[in-house]
């Protein structure tokens, strides 16, 4: 599965914001393009779309920049990925329903919307609370 940089981007800006400044505190665009270092124009676009999923509110003004919506633990990995990468949740074309549509159906079931399901779950049970905290030190390792 491949994720644009778009996609990336917001599901990185978001759990940075999460992370620095939490629910309802203002960040600019340039503080967050730096120290991602993202460009600041391609990040403007990433948020266009987060603004429009309901995931930041913006302020506008000196003091203006974004916050977080809504608290880390009710932003999933699949809202924010849903609302910027449409095509990754876009249903299978057809391939050989014209010459044996059992068969088209047995392999969309049993392939196509297995792996549609299994994404999504995953996806689902991963928040930005769980990204911040594994982030924190959350990982063990052992040598």
């Amino acid at each position: 599965m491949k994720i644009s940089s778009k996609g990336r981007y917001g599901l990185a800006v978001l759990a940075s914001m999460a992370k620095h400044e939490g629910v309802g505190k203002i960040v600019a665009v340039v503080t967050l393009a730096e120290r991602l270092e993202i460009s600041k124009i391609y990040l403007e676009q990433v948020f266009a779309l987060l603004k429009r999923g309901g995931f930041v509110t913006s302020v506008k003004g000196s003091n203006g920049g974004y916050y977080l919506a809504k608290s880390p633990k009710d932003i999933t990995a699949f809202d924010i990925l849903s609302a910027i990468e449409t095509a990754i949740f876009e249903k299978t074309e057809s391939t050989i329903s014209k010459r044996d549509e059992a068969l088209e159906m047995s392999i969309n079931e049993n392939v196509y919307a297995a792996l549609d399901n299994a994404i999504k779950e995953t996806l689902q049970g991963v928040t930005l609370e769980d990204i911040v905290s594994k982030s924190e030190g959350g990982y063990m390792y052992y040598l």
